[in-house]
């Protein structure tokens, strides 16, 4: 079977490590799709859901806050400050940060505020719909 070795690793630890048979994420124009001998790439990714199809077929999804990713012919690593297994996800505590970030937005007095609560917005957007999409894969 025809795999390609797979990491993701955020700044604490690392996330997922293995063989997989294909993974997707999504990349600063669109959505990537990586199979084993892809060609060379080294990209910025976007916050969203890196999915992970494994060898034994089983699917592995994880969240990552943007990030790099570096792909070689047998060999995926995916970088990113925030990673958050499926399993991990908590929609109640992500809702909680999105209406803090709203009211920051709100709140901001300067354009470094406003820029900061606009990033984090987008990116608890981003995790509340890899949520979504974790639990309708289950």
């Amino acid at each position: 079977m025809n795999t390609i070795h797979v990491d993701v690793v955020s700044a604490e630890e690392s996330i997922f490590s293995g063989a997989a048979r294909f993974v997707a994420l999504p990349g600063e124009s669109g959505e990537l799709g990586i199979l084993p001998k892809h060609t060379p790439l080294i990209t910025r990714i976007k916050p969203g859901s890196v999915r992970i199809e494994k060898a034994d077929g089983s699917e592995e999804f994880v969240f990552v806050a943007g990030g790099i990713l570096e792909v070689q012919p047998n060999c995926v690593t995916v970088l990113s400050d925030t990673a958050i297994r499926g399993k991990d996800l908590d929609e109640q505590k992500a809702k909680e940060a999105q209406a803090a970030a709203e009211e920051a937005l709100k709140n901001a007095k300067n354009d470094m505020d406003l820029a900061r609560a606009q990033s984090e917005l987008s990116v608890l957007a981003a995790q509340l719909a890899a949520v979504r999409r974790f639990r309708g894969q289950r």
